[in-house]
């Protein structure tokens, strides 16, 4: 893809693309709508809306599909929501902690068997346990070789830090399969910065390859993303399979006011010729306050290019357009 149509592409996309839904995922499905989740400021509920496309999903409709409990298990800071499709249904993979303890996160699963995740009914699978019961967040799914994995960032009471990286195959979308991995903890300058974090992570596979993007530092304008590399023919659950960039492959840049862009995922443009990178990002450095209740980490989105070595090319996050 040429940069000109590189420009073209980003020209048509509206910056921000939602306001106000940080860890923004974007799925485009088998029956051509482009479907959306992300956090809500208020970490109280899970939304989806739908769009033929991207540009779309700006001034779709919102439908609440899940209120957070009044108390115990699921009842606090609802956050990260992802939304996929695995074997006829839909799954909403998300975090929650509880009223008495704010920060005790642990991953949930939903279920709904509607061909339009917009209707029917989500019913509770329950939490998903994991090799030992600590803070969990931000599970992922994907489907490789027949194998359906999970990805998602825990802390280990052994490890110094806050979360690393672990992958596991499933027995079921609710239920690992396997012992879970270490494929990536906190330990390179850009990923300690306020809290040792590896989070957020988004699997995209092209050129022989499996990529997986994650977000690592504290949610201010250190946040960044990072990039794991597995060849498809690789053992996935050999933390030596997956070799790990050393410098951020997105991040802040002053030059178009665009600050702690992460917590990404992938879709692709209507014709499916072009990748799309999805993310959140704010347009000021300074925050008052703790930075994950400023409410501006606007989802966003944009084309990007391959290398010639068949490596994803994010550049650096546009600039506002609205």
């Amino acid at each position: 893809m040429s940069m000109q149509a590189s420009g073209q592409t980003q020209a048509q996309l509206r910056n921000p693309l939602v306001e106000q839904r940080a860890d923004p995922w974007v799925l485009k499905h088998t029956d051509g709508y482009y479907y959306f989740t992300g956090s809500v400021p208020e970490y109280d509920r899970i939304e989806l809306r739908r769009s033929a496309t991207i540009a779309g999903l700006a001034d779709a409709a919102e439908v609440v599909v899940w209120n957070q409990h009044e108390s115990g298990p699921m009842s606090k800071n609802i956050w990260a929501p992802e939304l996929h499709f695995i074997k006829g249904k839909w799954y909403v993979y998300f975090a929650a902690a509880r009223q008495d303890a704010p920060f005790s996160h642990r991953m949930y699963v939903l279920e709904n068997a509607s061909a339009n995740p917009l209707e029917g009914n989500w019913t509770e699978k329950g939490q998903i346990m994991t090799d030992w019961d600590s803070f969990s967040l931000d599970a992922t799914s994907f489907e490789h070789a027949g194998e359906q994995y999970l990805v998602w960032a825990q802390q280990d009471p052994a490890i110094q830090g806050n979360t690393n990286l672990y992958i596991a195959t499933m027995s079921n979308p609710w239920t690992l399969g396997s012992k879970q991995v270490m494929i990536s903890k906190p330990e390179l300058d850009w990923e300690v910065i306020g809290f040792m974090v590896n989070e957020g992570a988004a699997v995209l596979k092209r050129n022989g390859k499996i990529f997986m993007t994650y977000s690592g530092s504290a949610t201010n304008h250190n946040y960044a993303m990072g990039l794991l590399t597995a060849p498809e023919t690789a053992d996935l659950l050999d933390p030596a399979a997956w070799a790990k960039s050393q410098a951020p492959v997105f991040a802040s840049c002053p030059e178009t006011s665009q600050y702690g862009p992460g917590h990404n995922s992938f879709t692709v443009t209507e014709d499916g010729e072009r990748d799309i990178l999805v993310y959140h990002a704010r347009s000021y450095k300074e925050i008052v306050g703790d930075p994950l209740f400023d409410p501006n980490r606007h989802a966003r989105a944009k084309a990007f290019t391959w290398r010639s070595d068949g490596t994803p090319d994010f550049g650096t996050p546009p600039a506002d357009t609205v």
